[in-house]
């Protein structure tokens, strides 16, 4: 007899929450808190939920193989890039004899300093760390010797500093050849949203904006930019809406950090009665499933997730087969993809 498929509702109900919470915390939803959210993903992976059903796998293969420890401060969801980049992740490490844990670190570990309670690093041979954003927790983790890859990192981090290697979608070129579009459309004034110092990427989409308008010889106008601490915007449902109301000056297009924000930017404006993208263009990064849903469809930037996941786990292999090999920082490609929340380009 075939094994009835899990579904969002028997995780719920094993948690005792309702089917709504439990999708949230699957898909992110910045409402969830993070310890709901561990408990949700960690019964998906016990229950073998679709795509995290390769995890319970790997948790139950034999001593005998080696361990890769995954340490997260807000494991990606489905709708990011995580799942895909996860699952390539693991069948590559599976294929040379490791098994992938997930460990996550808290808020209180980064402010104390610690390692997570499970973490053991003697039963490690890899680590990989995703969101993981603290410039002084990242040296705490590459001062245990232990071979560590980071997808993305802090945004203050000198790459020699790092003393491990490091993976990024290409963030720079893709948004600066994004907003050089929107010029050639005839677009003249930009306003850029999202916290350039919460991550590298996020950094080095900034950069690539300033690139964009600095070679078009246009000046930034920092009236026409909303790029307070991202925090605000997570915790405070109309902080969105506050910073629209305190612009200065409305710009032509609004390029913003990653698709979560462009989506936040998109529904202030309709609730204003601001027309995407006829009054003001709207554009994201990541081809996100929302990029998809949300009218109009959102302009974005595509990131090969499932390669990146394997990409980092040849890097992190390659390591640990050499640790003394010059460190690596690397970049994977992406592609623009115009959509109808801004003027598409001919």
């Amino acid at each position: 007899m075939k094994k009835a498929k899990v579904t969002i509702q028997d995780i719920a109900d094993a948690l005792g929450i309702s089917r709504n919470t439990a999708s949230k915390a699957l898909n992110g939803a910045e409402s969830i808190p993070p310890e709901t959210r561990e408990k949700v993903i960690n019964k998906a992976v016990e229950l073998k939920y679709k795509q995290f059903s390769y995890l319970e796998a790997a948790s139950s293969a034999s001593e005998n193989q080696g361990n890769i420890a995954l340490l997260t401060s807000n494991l990606p969801n489905s709708s990011h890039f995580g799942s895909q980049l996860l699952s390539g992740l693991e069948k590559r490490i599976s294929t040379e004899g490791y098994t992938l844990s997930i460990y996550f670190v808290r808020e209180n570990d980064i402010n104390s300093m610690t390692l997570p309670g499970n973490f053991e690093p003697g039963n490690v041979d890899g680590i990989i760390c995703i969101e993981m954003f603290s410039k002084e927790y990242s040296g705490l983790i590459t001062e245990l010797g232990i071979p560590t890859i980071f997808i993305d990192c802090a945004s203050d981090i000198i790459y020699p500093e790092l003393k491990a290697d490091l993976l990024l979608m290409e963030n720079e070129h893709s948004v600066c050849s994004m907003t050089r579009k929107l010029m050639d459309q005839g677009l003249q004034s930009f306003g850029f949203v999202g916290d350039y110092n919460h991550c590298r990427s996020f950094n080095e989409r900034w950069i690539g904006f300033n690139r964009a308008l600095s070679t078009a010889g246009i000046p930034l106008n920092p009236e026409s930019c909303i790029v307070g601490r991202d925090r605000d915007y997570l915790i405070e449902a109309d902080w969105m809406d506050q910073q629209l109301d305190a612009l200065g000056e409305w710009p032509s297009a609004f390029i913003c950090a990653n698709d979560f924000i462009a989506i936040r930017v998109m529904k202030s404006l309709k609730n204003r009665g601001i027309k995407v993208p006829e009054e003001v263009a709207v554009c994201g990064f990541d081809n996100s499933s929302e990029s998809r849903i949300i009218e109009p469809h959102l302009t974005t930037v595509h990131i090969y997730s499932g390669h990146m996941g394997i990409v980092s786990a040849e890097m992190l292999l390659s390591r640990i087969k050499d640790p003394a090999k010059p460190y690596q920082v690397t970049h994977v490609a992406t592609d623009v993809v115009f959509r109808e929340s801004t003027p598409v380009p001919n």
